[in-house]
């Protein structure tokens, strides 16, 4: 994994901040980033004031043993779909102290991609125990798995910022 980008890490910060004066706490679920926006997030100091916990769920049994994704859902529309995403970020919030949570599930490759489902597409979801949810379908392209995740990342990062500042 190649270094954060300055404007990711200056975004992180900015999430830190943002939470920080808020007094709100983060959780993460993390598919194809493994912890990696978890760790984005504490690489910043003051981050044990707003991160709570992350969710690594690389397998769909992790999905649905940690976050209660259900079985019918990954069946249905598979591990990388906007339903999955959207069961991963309420399971994350509702097992956690959180008062936001983000998940991220998709194919950061180099192989896995298919006509339908192809390499770099990525599900966010991100939602707030005040009810505002937002979901982004990102279709990154075939950039490497390295750009894919920092592109992730940062897509996470910004829908974090943008739940605290509504």
């Amino acid at each position: 994994m190649t270094a954060l980008p300055p404007d990711s890490v200056q975004l992180a910060e900015q999430v830190i901040a943002a939470y920080r004066d808020r007094g709100w706490m983060i959780a993460t679920a993390e598919s194809c980033t493994g912890g990696l926006i978890a760790g984005a997030l504490t690489e910043i100091a003051g981050s044990s004031a707003v991160v709570d916990r992350g969710f690594i769920t690389y397998s769909n049994q992790a999905k649905m043993d940690l976050l209660g994704v259900m079985p019918v859902t990954l069946d249905a529309y598979g591990a990388v779909s906007c339903e999955t995403a959207l069961q991963m970020v309420k399971g994350a919030l509702w097992r956690s102290a959180a008062d936001c949570a983000v998940a991220v599930t998709g194919i950061a490759g180099p192989g896995g991609g298919s006509s339908e489902k192809p390499v770099g597409l990525v599900h966010l979801a991100a939602l707030s125990r005040g009810g505002r949810m937002i979901h982004r379908e990102m279709r990154y392209g075939d950039l490497g798995r390295d750009r894919v995740r920092l592109a992730t990342i940062h897509t996470a990062l910004e829908l974090l910022l943008e739940l605290v500042q509504a």
